[in-house]
């Protein structure tokens, strides 16, 4: 099915003004506005739109106008208590009746929000998938169709649902039974991300043969990308943290629990505040890290990757992977956490030899149908091309979702263009030095053991198997560990080479040969210097400093911005929601930058709706007052 890249057309007289008294919002962005008024209109949609593109806009404003319209509640079906939190607190902070139904509350609580829906007094309620395959909750949902009470379903994260998919969840697969048995109640599905193959299967999982497709551009022009070979990963990583992003909200994924936990400690030791999050954590433990990094500034929180999906923080300045993902839909939702508020933000990640070798000998033991590990490896390849790739990350990124860039000027490539050899010659070496190993005793070794006997190294690993005798031994001297570890990186990314077992002991593929006989050229990517990284203690690294506004803001500026945050800080802790739900630091910095006066200054700036108006107006007017700038 090809993309549809869509105008917007002037929205439905319902939805506009429901954008903008609701939301403060003056205008929809990009397809928001076609997809809202399909979406009110009573149709299905497919929405693929990417993180911080306003996705929950498009089935929260089809909601209210047809709640409105008198027909009743729409069940939005979320993969994470979170994100129900995050959602139904910044809807009522906005004046809008929603609620959610998860493990968290008591009988008596669950009691009471079914009332509540019953009685047609929630516009909005988020439900697990779990939960609505119950008996209970589907037994009141027949209710509320027989009483033609039930508006609209969004299944968010769909991706879920598919076995394609990056993050494939058992249970969306009941949601099926939706389209079954409330045919006639619209449904929108909505993602981040989802290529043809997974596109397809939402369709054909979900029941939705008949709906409409939205594709937004998947470009995050706000993100810059980064990707750097592993010299000494913790160092890079508090190096970038250190000189990028001191005092900073972020995320950095780690593959194991272990690494997780590990690398929390150090970077905790470093003067950086960390937390660890996994699920082998304790839930209140993983509740405790979760509301801290939600409501408190500059957290660093290290996570496996069970960590995120849903998490509604605006202003994440960056995400740093210190292991490979699986695949691209993999780094592009993880990544896509950083800048949601539009601001600029760093995607960071540092990759060696090994991930390469740990990736690909998880697909081969994995218990997985063949069908589906060709698939695995196919989408591993496209990151490894990424990984390896000396030019512009972003439009190799678009390009694999199907979208055609231009070079951005905003990652790592395209800032400071890395230089490029030709390691045809060094690859058919590596390959020869593994067909001597076979030859002289039908054994196989793995990269280290292969790149020290290439650069002629005595080790009584080498002496043990007497491989100073080859042919091949010191042949590649000429080339640092470094350049050699990036070639058999390549080499496996291309095939030609397979990593077998815990060990990653390498043999010859069926392709090896043409690049043997010279018939394929290896162009790489120069090793870069790894930075020189400096110690966070006692160098000048202070705790506590004011937070740069977002936007560049003067002097007297800046000092208003401070004197709004403290202002939210304290009304965030008296209703208990981060303060983000509040208003987005984006916001409080146009408040800082234009020194409204007025309740109508006020209203004229994205993100005050009336009802944060009514309830917050004066409070801002004062406290931009009492800063007495």
């Amino acid at each position: 099915m090809p993309y549809r890249f869509m105008s917007a057309p002037s929205p439905t007289s319902a939805a506009l003004p429901i954008l903008q008294e609701v939301f403060g919002y003056p205008a929809f962005r990009g397809p928001q506005a076609e997809i809202v008024a399909h979406v009110i209109g009573g149709n299905d949609a497919l929405v693929l739109m990417p993180t911080g593109g306003g996705k929950s806009l498009c089935y929260q404003v089809p909601a209210i106008a047809r709640q409105r319209a008198g027909k009743g509640v729409t069940i939005v079906v979320s993969p994470l208590i979170a994100l129900m939190h995050d959602q139904v607190g910044a809807l009522e902070e906005a004046g809008v009746a929603a609620a959610f139904l998860n493990s968290t509350q008591d009988f008596d609580a669950t009691l009471a929000i079914e009332r509540e829906l019953r009685s047609d007094r929630i516009t909005l309620l988020y439900v697990a998938p779990e939960r609505l395959t119950t008996a209970r909750f589907l037994g009141l949902l027949d209710l509320l169709n027989e009483q033609g009470k039930l508006s609209l379903f969004a299944i968010d994260e769909a991706h879920c649902v598919s076995q394609w998919g990056h993050d494939f969840r058992e249970n969306y697969l009941a949601l099926s039974l939706l389209h079954e048995r409330y045919p006639q109640v619209p449904r929108i599905a909505l993602t981040a991300t989802a290529d043809d193959l997974t596109r397809a299967d939402i369709i054909t999982r979900l029941g939705l043969d008949g709906a409409r497709i939205f594709i937004s551009s998947f470009d995050r022009p706000n993100i810059r990308y980064q990707i750097v070979e592993k010299a000494d990963a913790r160092r890079q990583l508090l190096a970038f943290i250190c000189d990028e992003h001191e005092g900073d909200a972020g995320i950095v994924y780690c593959q194991s629990r272990k690494k997780v936990e590990d690398t929390a400690e150090w970077l905790t030791q470093q003067g950086i505040t960390a937390l660890p999050y996994h699920a082998g954590l304790s839930a209140d433990l993983r509740q405790h890290s979760q509301d801290r990094f939600l409501r408190e500034d500059g957290i660093v929180m290290v996570a496996t990757i069970a960590f995120g999906m849903g998490i509604d923080k605006p202003d994440v300045r960056f995400v740093a992977h210190l292991d490979l993902p699986k695949n691209i839909e993999g780094y592009y939702q993880e990544t896509g956490r950083a800048g949601r508020d539009g601001l600029p933000s760093n995607a960071w990640m540092a990759y060696g030899l090994q991930d390469v070798v740990n990736q690909r000998r998880m697909i081969d033991e994995s218990p997985a149908h063949e069908e589906f590990k060709r698939n695995q490896r196919a989408k591993l390849d496209a990151l490894l091309a990424l990984a390896e790739a000396y030019d512009c990350r972003r439009v190799r990124l678009l390009d694999y979702f199907g979208e055609q860039g231009s070079a951005c000027g905003n990652c790592d490539n395209c800032l400071t263009p890395p230089a490029t050899w030709d390691a045809t010659e060094a690859a058919r070496k590596a390959l020869s030095c593994v067909f001597r190993f076979h030859q002289h005793g039908g054994q196989r070794f793995g990269a280290v053991h292969l790149i020290d006997v290439l650069r002629g190294k005595q080790t009584d690993k080498v002496a043990q198997y007497g491989h100073t005798e080859l042919s091949t031994w010191g042949i590649g001297a000429d080339l640092s560990e470094q350049q050699w570890r990036a070639v058999l990186r390549q080499l496996i990314a291309l095939g030609h080479l397979h990593a077998e077992g815990e060990y990653g002991t390498l043999e010859l593929t069926d392709s090896a040969r043409s690049v043997l006989k010279g018939e394929v050229q290896l162009l790489l990517r120069q090793p870069s210097e790894a930075k020189r990284t400096r110690d966070a203690r006692g160098n000048g690294r202070t705790s506590g400093r004011s937070k740069t506004p977002p936007i560049a803001l003067d002097a007297l500026a800046t000092l208003r911005y401070n004197a709004l945050k403290a202002w939210r800080a304290g009304m965030a802790k008296e209703h208990n929601v981060p303060a983000y739900v509040i208003f987005h630091d984006a916001v409080l910095a146009e408040m800082a930058s234009t020194e409204p006066k007025t309740l109508s200054d006020l209203r004229g700036i994205s993100g005050v709706g009336e009802k944060k108006l009514e309830a917050y107006g004066m409070q801002i007017l004062r406290a931009l007052d009492e800063a007495g700038v």
